[in-house]
């Protein structure tokens, strides 16, 4: 089992490159839509 099988992601085949790339890109995603969201909040672009 590898590392990535543990902790929040305990399904199967959690280590696959697919699931890592496609969680990479939400988790990436969701950051820049904060930082967009906060930026066009605290100035008006």
């Amino acid at each position: 089992m590898s590392d990535l099988n543990r902790g929040i992601m305990k399904f199967k085949n959690a280590d696959k490159p697919s699931v890592i790339f496609l969680s990479s890109i939400l988790v990436l995603g969701s950051i820049i839509a904060l930082i967009v969201w906060a930026l066009s909040t605290a100035y008006a672009i």
